[in-house]
């Protein structure tokens, strides 16, 4: 029997769990609200100038080798992952050139050795920071990367110097995380360090590898997932963009899902949207389940409404600013996140995509776990680039704020998990798992997602 398979949401989860279900007793549909895939990693056009616009993206993410799931969906939807990623070293570095740094020609060393290398030449370190970071990171190794439930990262990192959390710990927590290290997760920082100093890589690249996308977001993965889906499934497969899917239901064969023009019951359902729209839409579908006398469902629906609900978000803001003249020494650099200077990164889009001339000059700013406005925001961080980059010519493209951008990954928080009610699994970096709100999350969420729902009873004919 053909099995329907209903995905709600086109974002990295949704479209990871698309190509995980693909299967020639499937038959899939993905509904998504917006006109393009992608979600919160999802490209925008922005104009350059009158007759110009750029393809760019709603915020600035990277990847690591450690991203395994991610790497390997990507690849099996014939992502030529060689020209769309930029690999770079192990490193941290400042405008300045402190900070962490390791040559680029030991790109593809083992996490461990790289690391060793990057410590021993960070500029401005003295010997005392390098010997308690070694001796900070044997504890952890000691501890096997575990720690008590409640601890911060601070709360971890104790032992460490103020010029290792200034230059490593701050900046990596936060772009993680989306956290400062007083607030965020101790457990879930030690297993980010963990997996990226000892986890396994992907293909060339070792675990610690960064990752920076030279194309935008919706072509990096979303929209090369849904041409390998037609092209794999046919008329099995069903891609309805601007489609919102209303409400939920539970029926004798499995969920009904309506929207405007669509009324269809489906035997299993992935809901992998925001999680407001989630709760939204489970709650509701709590009450009418409990209305027609579906009291299990209806309490597994609550709950899991309710708990999502619950969680808390922080934001981030990604201010694009160009300069006809405007380079960077490196394709990313960490920059001094302080008062009235709020970026704690910036990109050249140039670098990135060297071969687009309208690229060229293009800086993408990105502040984690920002506040304020948006006006007030991207007012700081172009003053911070005439301080801290010398550049004074950039001028505002395009500012970004996402509000509810990630769940703020506090020390014991409580996530959705993954089973709503039978038949019904969500998707998403909310859900509950190891890692922060980060693409792995979401990609390794839609894949647990499917699993799931394929170790269910068959439904009947």
């Amino acid at each position: 029997m053909t099995l329907k398979l209903a995905i709600v949401g086109g974002g990295w989860a949704g479209m990871a769990a698309a190509v995980a279900a693909a299967a020639p007793d499937v038959e899939l549909t993905v509904f998504e609200a917006a006109r393009e895939l992608g979600g919160r990693a999802r490209a925008l056009d922005v104009g350059l100038t009158e007759t110009h616009r750029l393809r760019l993206d709603n915020g600035q993410h990277i990847l690591i080798g450690a991203y395994t799931e991610t790497l390997n969906c990507m690849q099996r939807v014939g992502v030529p992952l060689t020209e769309v990623l930029l690999p770079l070293p192990l490193g941290l570095p400042f405008p300045d050139g402190s900070g962490l740094r390791t040559a680029d020609w030991a790109a593809r060393w083992p996490a461990t050795p790289a690391l060793l290398l990057a410590i021993g030449s960070a500029r401005g370190w003295a010997w005392r920071d390098r010997l308690a970071l070694l001796k900070v990171g044997a504890r952890w190794r000691g501890q096997g990367f575990d720690c008590p439930g409640g601890q911060t990262a601070r709360d971890v990192c104790q032992g460490l110097t103020p010029r290792v959390m200034a230059d490593l710990i701050d900046p990596l927590c936060v772009s993680a995380l989306n956290l400062p290290a007083a607030q965020a997760s101790g457990q879930v920082f030690l297993r980010v360090m963990h997996d990226a100093l000892l986890g396994p890589g992907f293909g060339p690249w070792p675990a610690s590898t960064l990752l920076l996308p030279r194309v935008d977001l919706g072509a990096l993965f979303p929209n090369a997932a849904a041409s390998w889906l037609r092209d794999n499934l046919g008329g099995a497969f069903q891609l309805r963009l601007g489609t919102r899917v209303d409400t939920i239901q539970p029926d004798p064969a499995g969920w009904r899902l309506r929207g405007a023009g669509l009324d269809r019951v489906f035997h299993r359902v992935v809901w992998a949207t925001s999680a407001g729209t989630a709760a939204r839409t489970m709650q509701q579908a709590a009450q009418t389940a409990s209305a027609t006398g579906a009291t299990e469902p209806a309490r597994a629906l609550g709950a899991w409404a309710s708990t999502c609900a619950a969680l808390p978000f922080t934001a981030i803001a990604t201010v694009y600013a160009h300069s006809p003249g405007a380079r960077l020494p490196r394709p990313m650099l960490a920059l001094r996140d302080t008062a009235g200077a709020p970026a704690q990164f910036v990109f050249d889009r140039g670098q990135l995509a060297p071969h687009e001339p309208f690229m060229q000059g293009v800086l993408a700013f990105v502040v984690s776990a920002c506040e304020g406005d948006r006006s007030g925001i991207e007012q700081a961080v172009l003053r911070q680039a005439r301080q801290q980059l010398g550049l004074g010519g950039l001028q505002p493209l395009q500012t970004v704020v996402e509000r509810r951008a990630t769940f703020a990954c506090l020390p014991e928080l409580r996530r959705p998990g993954l089973h709503i009610a039978p038949g019904l699994c969500a998707a998403g970096d909310l859900v509950e798992g190891p890692y922060p709100a980060t693409l792995e999350a979401a990609v390794r969420s839609g894949l647990a997602a499917v699993r799931r729902l394929r170790e269910m009873t068959p439904p009947a004919h």
